[in-house]
Parts: structure tokens; sequence; C-alpha cells
């Protein structure tokens, strides 16, 4: 790491002033043309070249005599530092909220001195003439200060978040996931889901790198790491929702076993988005080598450019892991059972193209037996993705995540009753195939046990956010039956206080749930915690996956040294740069520099 050069003030001399950053590092800055350079542009031989080229100076002035200089109206305002003239904070205004614009659109910082600028400046000459000109090149745009600013208001956002965390109160709940960047850089991403006054709120936490390994201790240090940091002691986590990654997931896990070393009493929740992998990993032997044999065919067809949108869309679908598929996209909301269907669909046209090809893989694809297990995998597939979808939103908490899968498995015992009757109403595609009754004896009993098998595993994977009788009170505590909670429960005598109320009533029927138990948080505390303590969890880590895809927009081939913590985190946070305390402490910092 290059030496850090230091501010003089006989660099005055040549029109400069000094900008200090948040962590120290100073700057200089061009009084004239409000341009910023970087720290290693801080010696008289850069700042005198670039007063004489740009400027046409002499130099040799020092503060006092600069102090006494005319000054020009289109620059009075840039020279404030100096005590030459009032400044109002347009310009420095116009600047930041540039700059957020720019990582809200999740655009590269060049785009503003190279395209935005000269195009702004072309379009005041023409329409408002040369003085508006003059005014709007002193706005400060450059790829230096459109990152400075950026990295500033991050720190502002991310100091509002933690300021948050610490009024909580109730404990927070996390979500984590884990991917791969462009450079095979695993980044962790964290959202942070927190009561504000009378409301849950869900708010990014930060997305940093596993520089070496990706260990469930190296996951665990960083998360512990980023809270010592910021002086907030770990236990303020109350629960954490992980992806599938084995060095986060389960019970034995060393991810899990450092978090409960440290804060015993954290709930840990495994993703229920999507239960795909769990499905895939039940099918009878049968059924799977259906599923590998698509998998085969479309390794087969990749080669050819009109393909390779779909093979890469099926195996974003079926999570199996290759090297040219490194990103979480926006193709894996997208269900396996839709790109199942696509081959289905499209059977007989990739029936011919393997002919036509001479590939091995046409007998077992144009077999009569496989076209039957797709069309089961096709329509299991695509009631999956019905699931995911209805639990893809911000809120989702783990009873109504819980809810929804216990009513997905509720409909096995139906679907089985169907089947045993060679009724296959609710898989329109085998029931589109199967003519003969040998063909439905046959797949009958496959589907059978591999639904069986299914159930079981549903109820004992996701157990997660089943309340008992005595908690349902929560869901809605006017209907919910006072004698499931028993006498010694002090909160029974707060509940019956609670039904009592018409205006409460009015509320619970106006407002969701988590608003109406936050809304009451100053009447029945004791309520509201127990209850807000079951619904603050994560259920999914549908957050950090949208995070994801942000990621493609950040780490590119012309951006991949960016660091892109504090881009990423102003342009899918949900609060807004306080303006006005940034740029009041930005302009202290340039007066002590003086």
């Amino acid at each position: 790491m290059s030496k850090k050069r230091k501010w003089d003030d006989d660099y005055v001399r040549y029109w400069f002033t000094c900008v200090t950053e948040i962590d120290g590092t100073q700057r200089p800055q061009c009084v004239l043309c409000n341009s910023v350079f970087s720290n290693a542009d801080l010696r008289p031989s850069k700042l005198s070249d670039h007063f004489n080229r740009q400027h046409g100076g002499i130099g040799g002035h020092d503060l006092s005599s600069l102090k006494h200089v005319p000054v020009p109206a289109d620059q009075s305002e840039t020279l404030k530092t100096f005590g030459v003239a009032s400044q109002e904070d347009a310009l420095l205004q116009a600047s930041y909220q540039f700059a957020y614009l720019c990582a809200k659109e999740k655009n590269p910082h060049t785009i503003a001195e190279k395209l935005v600028k000269p195009c702004a400046l072309e379009i005041a000459q023409i329409v408002l003439g040369p003085d508006a000109q003059k005014k709007l090149q002193q706005v400060p745009l450059s790829d230096d200060v459109i990152h400075s600013r950026i990295d500033e208001m991050s720190q502002d956002i991310l100091q509002q978040v933690l300021e948050d965390i610490k009024a909580s109160p109730l404990k927070v709940g996390i979500q984590l996931a884990e991917t791969t960047d462009m450079d095979d850089c695993s980044q962790l991403m964290a959202f942070v889901r927190y009561i504000r006054e009378r409301e849950i709120v869900e708010e990014f936490l930060f997305c940093e790198p596993l520089q070496l390994t990706m260990k469930g201790k190296d996951v665990f240090n960083l998360f512990r790491d980023f809270f010592l940091k910021h002086k907030i002691a770990l236990d303020v986590c109350g629960s954490v929702c992980t992806d599938g990654a084995s060095s986060m997931l389960g019970e034995n896990s060393e991810f899990v076993c450092c978090v409960k070393k440290e804060v015993p009493h954290i709930m840990i929740t495994h993703c229920l988005l999507n239960p795909h992998t769990l499905v895939t990993k039940t099918l009878p032997t049968k059924l799977r080598d259906a599923l590998f044999t698509v998998v085969r065919v479309i390794n087969f067809i990749k080669g050819r450019a009109p393909n390779h949108r779909l093979f890469q869309a099926f195996f974003e679908e079926i999570g199996i892991e290759y090297s040219v598929l490194l990103f979480h996209t926006e193709m894996r909301w997208l269900s396996r059972g839709q790109i199942l269907t696509h081959i289905f669909e499209m059977h007989e046209e990739i029936n011919q193209f393997l002919h036509h090809q001479s590939s091995n893989l046409v007998d077992g694809f144009e077999n009569k037996e496989f076209k039957i297990h797709l069309a089961y995998l096709a329509d299991l597939f695509k009631h999956l993705n019905e699931l995911s979808a209805s639990m893809q939103r911000t809120g989702m908490n783990t009873v109504s995540a819980r809810e929804k899968l216990s009513a997905f498995v509720r409909k096995f015992p139906f679907w089985l009753k169907r089947i045993e009757k060679r009724n296959f109403t609710n898989f329109p595609f085998l029931e589109e195939i199967v003519v003969s009754d040998n063909e439905a004896l046959c797949i009958a009993a496959e589907i059978t046990l591999h639904l069986q098998q299914l159930s079981s595993f549903f109820n004992g994977y996701f157990s997660v956010g089943d309340l008992d009788e005595a908690s349902k009170w929560i869901l809605d505590p006017f209907l919910f039956n006072l004698d499931f909670v028993d006498d010694g429960y002090l909160v029974k005598n707060d509940l019956a206080e609670l039904r009592a109320s018409g205006q409460i009533l009015m509320e619970f029927e106006t407002m969701k749930l988590e608003d109406f138990w936050c809304a009451q948080f100053t009447v029945f505390p004791s309520l509201a915690k127990t209850a807000l303590e079951i619904l603050i969890p994560f259920a999914t880590t549908y957050l950090c996956e949208l995070g994801f895809s942000s990621l493609l927009h950040f780490k590119t081939k012309s951006r991949s040294c960016l660091n892109m913590s504090d881009d990423i985190r102003v342009a899918i946070s949900k609060k807004v740069p306080r303006f006005s305390d940034i740029i009041e402490q930005k302009l202290q910092l340039q007066q002590k520099s003086l």
C-alpha cells in the first residue's frame, strides 16, 4: 500500500484546497474548477501543472493574498473554504444527488464525466446559454468524486441502520447467503429485520468477500467481526436464516455451532424458498434417471447457440453446479417446472434434432416410459414453482411460510387417493399421455412411493414456524379459544382485555399481522413481545437472492476491481442518505483542513 501524502498550506499558491475524507485521506481540490484529485497528486509538480495548463495562471499566491483577490461571480461559491465569499451548497448537493442516482441505477462511476456532464453542458449552452453552462461546469462529477460521494452516502445509510438496530426493542432477525462472483470470489450478503417505531423494517446490512475459504468458521468470523467493528454485541441477533450452503446449514454445522456458542438462545432457520433440491433427492431411481437423461440431452445441445439460453436456464433451475454458472441471477426464480415443461412440449422437435445429429441419447429420449416420467416431473415441479412463488416476497415470516408449506403437503393424501384410482387430474401433462392401464399402473406405483417419502421429508425438514395450539392466538387473538391457554400463563388476562376492545378489533381487520402487533407494543407489551419474537425471524433468503442479482451490474469485466460494498448498499437500501448532514460535515472538514 502506497504512503498517503499530507496537505501543506503552501499548496494554496496553486489555487488548491484540501478535501479530507471520512477515513482521513487528504485530496487536493482546485478552487477554480472544483476538480478533485487523488491523494497521489498531492504534490507541487502535479498541482502547478494543472494550474498552468487548465487555468493559465502563475503560482505564487499565499492564503492571505488569495483572500483579497477579486472573485468572478461564477466562481464565488467555490471559494468559501478560503473565506473569500459565502457559498451555498447547491453545487455540492447536485454532485451528491447525481452520485446517488448513479448508484441507484447501478451505473459505472465514469458515466458522469464521460457522458452525462458533456451532454448536460451541450444542452445548457444550446438551450440556456453560456452563463448557465459555466454554472453547470462547476458541478464536480469526476470519477473520483462520484466514488467518494457514494462511499460517504453508504456510511451514512449504514449508520442509520445501526442506530435503528440499537434502538430496536426486540432482538433482530438476520438472513445470510453466499454466492460466487465473476472473479470466483465468494461474497457473503446479509439483511436485517428489526422494529422501528410501529413497523417491522427489512434493510440491507452488508456484502463482504470471504477472502480465502468458505468454511463455517470463516463465515462466522466475518459475521461476528462486522458487529464487533461497529461496537454492537452479537446477542442483539435473535435469529439467523441461512441458505442451503453446507458451511452454514444444519444443527451440527460449524457456523451454527460457533453462533450458538456465542449466542446460546439464538434461533437458526433454513430458507424455505426452494424445496426443489429436496424433491430431487427423494426421487425414485427411474425418475432420477429420467431427470439425468434430460440433463444429458441439454448438455448435448448446449454447443448450439440457439439452445444456449435454454441450457443456462435449465441448469440454473435444476440446482446442479457447473463452472459456467456462477451467479445467482433472476433465472433462479424460474421454476424447474417451466424448464421441464419446455422440454416436454418440445419433445418431438428435440427428438428430431438428436436423430439428425445421430446422438446415442435418442434411444433413451424417445422411449415412452421416459416421456411419462418427464410429464410427471414437469407437473410436480410446476406445483413446486407455484409454492415458491407464493413465498417470494418481502415480509415473509416463518409462520406464514410454514402455513403455505403445510397446505402444500396436505394436498398429498388427496393426490394419492386419486392416483390409486388411476386419476391423474392433478398432473395434467401425465394425464395427457397415459393411455393404457399398464402405463397408469406402473407410474402410479412410482408416484405413490415418491409422494409418501416426500411428505415425511417435508414434515421433518421444514418444521420451523409450526405453532402449538397455545400460541395460535398470535394469528387471530379474537377468534382464538382461550381454553387452550394455561391459566398460569400471564398473557391470558391481556388477551381477554384485548378481545374486549372494538377499536383494536378494527385495527386487526385493517392492518397486516406484523404491523398490528407492533401497534400494540405500548398497550399490551407482553403480548406484542411474544408475538413479534415469532414473527421477526426470516423464513427465506429472498432478499439476499435479489441482492445477488445486483452483483451482475456491479461486478463486470470492466469493473472487476470494484469494491462493491458501498455501491450495493446505496443501490438496494430503502434508506435515503441524509444529504444535508453529509454536506455540512464535509464543509466542516474542509474548513478544519485550512
